[in-house]
């Protein structure tokens, strides 16, 4: 009887062994596949910036574009780590090979950081023969990121009343300066209240919801009430920059969509964007920009915008900005300039349509001469040379394809607002730079934006 009990044991052991075999082995291979998608994930997010960076940008869409992929690529890693977890955990109990992912080099954490150094403590003695003679021959440092977790005080500001036994005077210091009246919120908790609602867009209710799980009970209406109080309080500060930035001989004016919770739907807004940056030109003033918001698209934004200043504005060919380059402006019409990261969409694009069908009859390819073509007459040679094929003879090809669209809208402007930026081509992307929280504002809210 008991050689049957202990026989019956040892097969139900061997039978769990296999069964952890299986699981160990079926958790591998979700972890491989886990691995595999995180990958594709990031090739084709690597692939969309590629395409981005040598075609331009199609639309503002490319953003929201880029953003989805970005939470894809997340989700996919996200779920590939804990995959990896897990099928070390089986593997442990069994003798099937853990699955590893191959990690790039781990990024070294940043030099300004403070360190803070912990010696664990070294042996008195030697633990394999007990002696006390013991030299150092060097240390091993492992570095791990930590952060502080935020702490609320509240400081009391005490001043101090006396009174004079000859006089009966009642002598107090003057009360300190307050950002705001009645000095309830620092300037370090202003900061940090207007970064978050305007630089992190985090809305008021959310932070509000925040600080309520952190022990402080804040109502919106104060919130709201000190960020209206802080705008006006910047407001000089404000003036100062939009005075820097309009004193510019040349800008670079943009809009962008700005999606707006509305009553019954979700409208969308406009930020238009003035951006001063004369890095490429060696020049000494300090870039900077300027926001307007909008709740349209009308051309008589960017005119009440540039109402009197002057010099040359780069922009896209959006006819809103017409207004500005007409002859009887006052001070004086604006000088056009296109921008030239709007062009290689439809360089690229027609350049493909020749090469697939050919300017120079049917199943030929046009030569380089004959891709050139008139271009570069009044301008810059290496125009004519190296940039896209402007102005060229696309008059054989058919009207609706691909070709003709394509270079129909960059040889039209090619003589004036092209090649008058040519030599600016070093500083095309200047309006890409000028507002790198776009996406985290259309992440955080949800796609939405509060009025």
């Amino acid at each position: 009887m008991g050689n049957e009990a202990q026989a019956e044991i040892d097969s139900l052991r061997e039978r769990l062994a296999a069964a952890e075999a299986v699981a160990a082995e079926v958790a591998r291979i979700k972890a491989i596949n886990a691995d595999l998608e995180a990958r594709n994930a990031l090739l084709e997010l690597q692939n969309e910036k590629m395409r981005r960076t040598l075609f331009g940008q199609r639309s503002e869409r490319t953003r929201h574009l880029l953003d989805q992929m970005e939470l894809t690529f997340e989700e996919c890693e996200t779920a590939a780590s804990e995959e990896e977890f897990l099928a070390a955990l089986a593997a442990a109990k069994t003798n099937v090979a853990p699955f590893e992912r191959k990690r790039p080099a781990r990024k070294a954490l940043p030099e300004h950081l403070p360190r803070e150094r912990v010696v664990i403590a070294a042996p008195d003695a030697c633990p394999c023969c007990g002696s006390e003679r013991l030299c150092k021959l060097g240390e091993d440092i492992t570095e791990t990121l930590e952060v502080v977790p935020r702490q609320w005080k509240v400081v009391q500001t005490v001043r101090e009343k006396f009174s004079c036994r000859d006089c009966e005077k009642i002598t107090q210091p003057p009360a300190p300066f307050h950002v705001t009246p009645r000095g309830l919120f620092g300037p370090s908790f202003l900061a940090m209240l207007l970064f978050e609602k305007f630089g992190a867009h985090q809305p008021l209710n959310r932070q509000r919801d925040r600080y309520a799980r952190e022990g402080v009970d804040l109502s919106l209406s104060t919130l709201a009430d000190q960020v209206g109080t802080c705008a006006a309080a910047l407001m000089p500060l404000y003036l100062l920059i939009e005075a820097h930035v309009l004193a510019a001989e040349r800008l670079h004016g943009d809009d962008t969509t700005v999606p707006v919770l509305a009553k019954t739907k979700t409208d969308t807004g406009r930020i238009w964007t003035y951006v001063r940056d004369d890095r490429p030109f060696g020049g000494p003033a300090p870039p900077a920009a300027i926001f307007h918001y909008s709740r349209d698209r009308r051309g008589e934004h960017p005119v009440s915008h540039l109402r009197s200043w002057r010099g040359i504005l780069q922009a896209d060919a959006y006819a809103g900005y017409n207004a500005l380059f007409h002859g009887d402006r006052l001070p004086a019409p604006l000088t056009r300039a296109l921008c030239w990261s709007h062009y290689p969409e439809h360089g690229f694009i027609w350049g493909d349509a020749i090469l697939t069908s050919g300017i120079g009859g049917k199943g030929q390819c046009g030569s380089r001469d004959k891709i050139i073509g008139t271009a570069g007459t009044k301008a810059d040679p290496a125009l004519a040379s190296k940039a896209w094929p402007l102005r060229v003879r696309y008059r054989r090809a058919s009207k609706s394809s691909v070709a003709h669209r394509a270079s129909s809208s960059g040889s039209s402007r090619y003589t004036g607002s092209w090649s008058r930026c040519w030599n600016d081509r070093d500083n095309r992307g200047s309006r890409s730079r000028r507002c790198p929280t776009a996406g985290a504002r259309r992440r955080s809210c949800g796609g939405k934006r509060e009025e």
